[in-house]
């Protein structure tokens, strides 16, 4: 039975972009167009060679912001605060999605690799703001990315998260191989994946939620 897998859960941290929202908003498509443009603009690069150096960093760095940080020295304030100025209007509210939230046991977080200001104009346009007991950004995780184990880490230890005791939702199922390791039950939200790192599939938050405790 699905809710016993959950039943000593009592810590809830969930991603923010393609895992509260559906993919179908395609917000990132107006992040990654954003991104590109910096890249451009403080590399000097044409926008094919910029946008191939985007996509690199983020395979390899786990995010775009981070291999331009390590290879470039890129100061993170600017470049996250340019692209994440972006509009909201395909975001909805979600009543439903909220109520189910709320009626998890324990304590509820987001945790997300934009940053927090970012995290909060999402929450407040799907209407969850007041859901969540707290919400941390890369700038909290000292602008190291999921995935890297360290960066869970440091914000679990700063929300007092046990990870044997916790959930993690997230749509990027590289995202969940160090939560497993934590001992997490993951669960990977409205996109394919296959490992043993991942324990359960949803396209469906609401209803996932809906069948919990």
């Amino acid at each position: 039975m699905l809710s016993k897998s959950f039943s000593h859960v009592r810590f809830w941290v969930f991603d923010l972009d393609n895992t509260l929202y559906p993919p179908a908003a395609r917000l990132f498509d107006q992040i990654e167009v954003k991104m590109t443009e910096w890249v451009m603009q403080a590399l000097g690069l044409g926008h094919d060679e910029a946008n191939h150096l985007r996509d690199h960093y983020w395979k390899t760095h786990g995010t775009t912001l981070a291999g331009l940080m390590r290879e470039h020295g890129l100061e993170p304030g600017p470049y996250l605060t340019h692209v994440h100025d972006i509009s909201l209007d395909h975001l909805e509210p979600d009543p439903v999605l909220a109520a189910r939230i709320k009626a998890l046991p324990g304590l509820k977080i987001v945790y997300t690799n934009g940053p927090r200001d970012h995290a909060e104009r999402v929450a407040a346009a799907r209407g969850l703001t007041g859901v969540f007991d707290a919400l941390f950004g890369i700038g909290e995780a000292g602008f190291r990315p999921k995935p890297e184990r360290e960066a869970f880490e440091t914000i679990f230890a700063l929300a007092g998260i046990r990870a044997d005791e916790a959930a993690m939702f997230e749509d990027d199922a590289k995202n969940l191989l160090a939560p497993h390791a934590m001992g997490m039950r993951t669960v990977l939200v409205h996109h394919p994946g296959e490992g043993d790192h991942i324990h359960h599939k949803t396209d469906d938050l609401t209803a996932f939620l809906e069948t919990l405790p």
